[in-house]
C-alpha cells in the first residue's frame, strides 16, 4: 500500500523554493536526485497501461527514476541483489559489527565525502581482517561485507560501517576451516583501537597528499599544525565499535541485508504529516530506553530537505563493498573451499531476476477479480497514456 506521504510529495512542494534559495549551493549529483525524485513514476518518465482481459479494468503505471537515493526505488534493486547474494551464504553463525566515526571526524567528512568514506571502508575492513588473521584472535582469513550508512535516525549526519561476518575463516595455510567461539567473535576494545589507529594514520596522510579540503570554521585546519593539534585527543578517547548479537542464521542474515543494504536516509513510512508547520516524522533517540525512543520530530521543508540532501552520495562512490575471501576476482573460489571444508554441498548458482525493459511489468493479476492483466499500451517520457484508468472502486456483476 502506498504511504499517504512520502519524499516525492515533500519535494515537489517544496523543491522548486529550495533549489532557488541555494542556488550555487547545491551540487550537480544533489540536483539530480531531487530531479528523480519528483519525477519518479509520474508521466514525466512515461509508462504503460494495462488491462484485465475479464472485467476490463485499465491500470497506468509510471516508470521509476531507479536513483539508489529514491525511496521508492529501492525494493528491487534490494531484491536482485539479495538474490545473488543468497547462494554465497555459509550454514554459520553470523555476526555484526559496526564502525562509527566520532563527531570531530564526520565534520571533516561533511565536506569530503569520497576521501573520508573511503577510509572509513579501508579502515573498518583492515582492522577485522587484521584481528581475526592474528593467531592470538581466531588466526583465520575471514570474509565480510561492509555497507555505508551515512546517517542518524533524525537524519543528521553520522558516518558509520555495518560489518556482516561469517563465525569463521580460513586457516592461514589454506588447509582447514577456524570457527570462532560460540557467541563471540572478536573483543571490541582492540577492534577499537586497531581502528582508531588506522583511521586517523590515514586521514592524516590523506591531509599530507592534499586531498582534503576545509571551508567555513574549519577553514583553518588546512594549516597541517593546526590539523594534527585537531586529532591529538582523538587519540587518546574511546572510538565506538559496536558488536551485536550474532544473527540467528543464514536467513536472518538475508532479512538484516534486505532491510540495509539499499536503503535511503529515511523511508516514507516513517512520514507523519507535511503541513503549515511543516515535515512531521518518527524517529529514535537513542538516549532513552523502551517506548521513550520512539518520537516525533518536525522540521520546516527546507530543513528536511537540507538534512536528505547531505546524504547523497558522490557520483559512482559504492557503498557496498566487499573484503577478505569475499572480494569480488576471488568470491566463487574462496567460498567453494569453504563448503568442502565444512562438509556442506555446493550451493546452486544463483539466478538473477531479469533487468526489465523500459519498466514494462509482465502481465500479473487484476487487483479487482483476479484476471489477467495485458499490456495494451507503452508511453514515452512526458507524455500521457490514451487509456483512463479504471476508478479505484469496481464492481463485479456475478449474476
Amino acid at each position: 500500500m502506498r504511504p499517504v506521504l512520502d519524499v516525492a510529495d515533500i519535494f515537489r512542494a517544496h523543491g522548486a523554493a529550495y533549489r532557488l534559495s541555494q542556488a550555487g549551493h547545491l551540487s550537480l549529483g544533489q540536483l539530480k536526485v531531487m530531479s528523480a525524485i519528483e519525477a519518479c513514476r509520474t508521466a514525466e518518465l512515461g509508462g504503460h497501461v494495462e488491462r484485465c482481459e475479464d472485467c476490463a479494468r485499465v491500470r497506468v503505471s509510471y516508470n521509476s527514476c531507479r536513483n539508489r537515493h529514491c525511496p521508492k526505488c529501492q525494493g528491487a534493486a534490494a531484491q536482485r541483489w539479495l538474490e545473488a547474494r543468497q547462494a554465497e551464504l555459509l550454514p554459520l553463525a553470523y555476526y555484526h559489527v559496526v564502525f562509527s566515526l566520532p563527531a570531530q571526524v564526520a565534520d571533516i567528512a561533511f565536506h569530503n565525502k569520497a576521501v573520508v568514506y573511503d577510509i572509513l571502508f579501508k579502515a573498518a575492513s583492515e582492522t577485522l581482517l587484521t584481528i581475526a588473521a592474528d593467531p592470538k584472535h581466531l588466526g583465520a582469513r575471514i570474509g565480510l561485507t561492509a555497507v555505508l550508512h551515512t546517517w542518524g535516525s533524525a537524519l543528521t549526519h553520522h558516518p558509520h560501517v555495518h560489518c556482516i561476518v561469517p563465525g569463521g575463516g580460513l586457516s592461514l595455510d589454506g588447509q582447514r576451516w577456524v570457527s570462532c567461539r560460540p557467541r563471540f567473535f572478536l573483543p571490541v576494545r582492540v577492534l577499537s583501537r586497531l581502528f582508531r589507529r588506522l583511521f586517523l594514520d590515514k586521514l592524516a596522510a590523506a591531509h599530507a597528499e592534499r586531498r582534503l579540503v576545509f571551508f567555513g570554521e574549519l577553514t583553518g585546519l588546512a594549516d597541517r599544525a593546526a590539523f594534527t593539534a585537531r586529532l591529538a585527543p582523538l587519540r587518546r578517547r574511546e572510538w565506538v565499535v559496536y558488536a551485536k548479537r550474532p544473527f540467528a542464521g543464514p536467513e536472518s542474515v538475508l532479512a538484516y541485508l534486505a532491510r540495509y543494504t539499499h536503503r535511503v536516509a529515511i523511508s516514507s513510512s516513517r512520514l507523519v504529516s507535511l503541513d503549515a508547520r511543516g515535515v512531521t516524522f518518527r524517529w529514535k533517540d537513542y538516549r532513552a530506553d523502551g517506548e521513550a525512543r520512539r518520537k516525533l520530530m518536525t522540521l520546516a521543508p527546507a530543513e528536511f530537505i537540507r538534512r536528505f540532501l547531505i546524504h547523497v552520495l558522490p557520483s559512482g562512490f559504492h557503498r557496498i563493498r566487499h573484503y577478505g575471501l569475499f572480494v569480488n576476482t576471488a568470491r566463487a573460489t574462496n567460498l567453494a573451499k569453504a563448503r568442502a571444508l565444512l562438509d556442506v554441498p555446493l550451493a546452486p548458482p544463483s539466478q538473477p531476476s531479469a533487468e526489465p525493459e523500459a519498466d514494462a511489468k509482465p502481465a500479473d493479476a487484476c487487483p479487482c477479480c483476479g484476471g489477467r492483466m495485458l499490456l495494451i499500451e507503452i508511453f514515452e517520457r512526458g507524455s500521457s497514456p490514451h487509456s483512463a484508468p479504471t476508478p479505484p472502486a469496481c464492481r463485479i456483476d456475478s449474476s
